[in-house]
């Protein structure tokens, strides 16, 4: 995997403009940089948002987790049997019963949610994501929730970040900071891994707490600090990527908030469910990150980015498709279903960030399982976040 130059793009009335790597102060206490890594930035202009996010962790993590115990965030009809159309592969058989998801009873999944997802799905030729047909078969994302499975998909990480991945021109030097939409793209991808890395780490720390023998014949790694240096370390194997992994949080928070009256809507209707669960969903619309200009960091560099280029977005979409088609070649059932919906989430926040021409999607063309992957991505994130901190404050034991 290449690795960033270490030259950044800041914010300037004429765009994004090369700056060297910069360090700001740790949000807490420790030593001068990102807070999750101690590392330096390369794009300045996410520095403040990063704070943002970093101060709101407290109050808007405990809220996040409350939100994923709701039906409406945490059902999902998705198919799991779909064929690799990428990489030749032998069958894999996981080695460990945590590999496997199963669906929930039919009358465990509500009427309007089943409606909603029927009714909605259509194919669009040319649209940001493809999600799957919906069937009778829905999934539980906390029955079946982020484990370290003893999975290894390094072959389809490098499929994606080698050939879904952007590396012409500019980007072939430096791949997550040059002045393209592409070089974005690559950088929410990489946020992407670098949040299922951090599920991973925690994954094997849990076990280890939990008294857990992890035999290395069915899991490989270990070692959650080895994990945490090597994957998401300053001096790990991509810098850059926690930087990344606050870079497309803040796309998925500029996401919500853009969606924040579609949402209110749902409550409104009953969709979301009983008044306790409005009061939950309310309670994260009416925080104060999604109010703060900060967040927008990300999503203007995207934006701004996409305007200089809008005619050639279309291959943005293209490989946005594929990133998610891509997830049928993950041999580890729970592995595929949750990648499948942090990919949906993603590609939504990409969908309003910039839609077909740069200037932003339309928010009535946004679908239930649309919204849902979206609000449960930002989870996914914070937890995310909330491990790389807990990594640096030295709060993580095992």
């Amino acid at each position: 995997m290449r690795l960033s130059s270490g030259l950044a793009f800041v914010a300037s009335p004429g765009g994004f403009r090369r700056s060297q790597p910069v360090r700001v102060p740790s949000v807490t206490g420790g030593l001068p940089g990102l807070a999750a890594t101690n590392c330096a930035l390369h794009d300045e202009s996410l520095a403040q948002g990063i704070a943002a996010i970093d101060s709101a962790q407290s109050t808007l993590h405990p809220k996040l987790e409350q939100l994923r115990m709701l039906p409406y965030f945490r059902l999902y009809s998705c198919d799991l049997m779909a064929s690799c159309e990428y990489i030749p592969q032998e069958l894999f058989e996981c080695y460990t019963e945590s590999c496997e998801v199963y669906p929930v009873d039919d009358e465990d999944v509500p009427e309007d949610i089943k409606t909603a997802d029927f009714d909605e799905h259509d194919f669009e030729l040319d649209g940001w994501a493809r999600w799957d047909m919906p069937s009778d078969d829905y999934y539980d994302t906390v029955q079946f929730s982020e484990d370290y499975t003893g999975y290894d998909g390094r072959d389809v990480w490098s499929f994606i970040h080698d050939r879904i991945g952007f590396h012409e021109g500019d980007m072939a030097t430096d791949k997550y900071d040059a002045d393209s939409w592409k070089a974005d793209f690559n950088k929410a991808v990489s946020g992407l891994h670098a949040m299922v890395s951090a599920q991973v780490i925690r994954g094997i720390n849990d076990k280890l707490a939990a008294g857990e023998q992890l035999d290395p014949e069915s899991y490989p790694w270990t070692d959650p600090h080895a994990e945490y240096h090597r994957r998401l370390g300053s001096q790990g194997e991509t810098p850059e990527s926690v930087e990344n992994m606050y870079f497309t949080m803040m796309l998925l928070l500029s996401g919500v908030r853009t969606a924040r009256e579609r949402l209110k809507e749902e409550c409104t209707k009953g969709n979301i469910g009983d008044d306790e669960a409005v009061q939950t969903l309310q309670s994260i619309l009416a925080h104060p990150l999604l109010d703060d200009p900060s967040i927008d960091a990300a999503s203007h560099r995207l934006r701004e980015h996409a305007l200089q280029d809008r005619n050639n977005l279309w291959e943005a979409r293209m490989r946005t498709r594929d990133l998610m088609r891509v997830m049928n070649c993950v041999q580890c059932n729970k592995c595929r279903f949750h990648g499948k919906i942090s990919v949906l989430g993603i590609s939504t926040a990409l969908q309003l960030a910039v839609g077909h021409r740069g200037k932003g999607g339309d928010i009535t063309k946004i679908h239930r399982v649309e919204l849902a992957s979206l609000l449960l991505a930002i989870s996914k994130f914070s937890s995310g976040i909330d491990l790389c901190l807990q990594m640096q404050d030295g709060s993580m034991r095992t």
